[in-house]
C-alpha cells in the first residue's frame, strides 16, 4: 500500500499558489483576506456568482515560501466564518 507521501505532488518552495475562496458576501471576504493574508503580496480577482446570486468567489494568487505558510494559510481562510469553502 502507498503512503500518503508517495502520492503527493512534489512542490518546490518559494513557488505562485492559487486559492480560490467561496462565500456569500464579498465585503466580508475580502476583511477574512486581509486578517490572514498581507493584501498586499496577493493578486485578488473576482470568479464567479452562483446562477441564483447567492454565492461568489474571489480568486486569490500569491507567492508562498514553504509548505507551513501554504498550509497555515488554507487554515486561517477555511477556519473563517466568512469564508464557505477554500479550494
Amino acid at each position: 500500500m502507498s503512503s500518503d507521501k508517495e502520492c503527493r505532488p512534489e512542490i518546490h518552495y518559494p513557488c505562485p499558489w492559487q486559492y480560490r475562496l467561496i462565500g456569500e458576501e464579498e465585503a466580508a471576504m475580502r476583511a477574512a483576506l486581509a486578517e490572514c493574508i498581507d493584501v498586499e503580496r496577493c493578486v485578488l480577482s473576482e470568479g464567479n456568482r452562483s446562477s441564483g446570486g447567492r454565492y461568489m468567489s474571489l480568486q486569490v494568487e500569491l507567492i508562498v515560501m514553504s509548505e507551513e505558510e501554504r498550509l497555515g494559510l488554507y487554515r486561517c481562510l477555511a477556519d473563517h466564518a466568512a469564508i464557505k469553502m477554500v479550494l
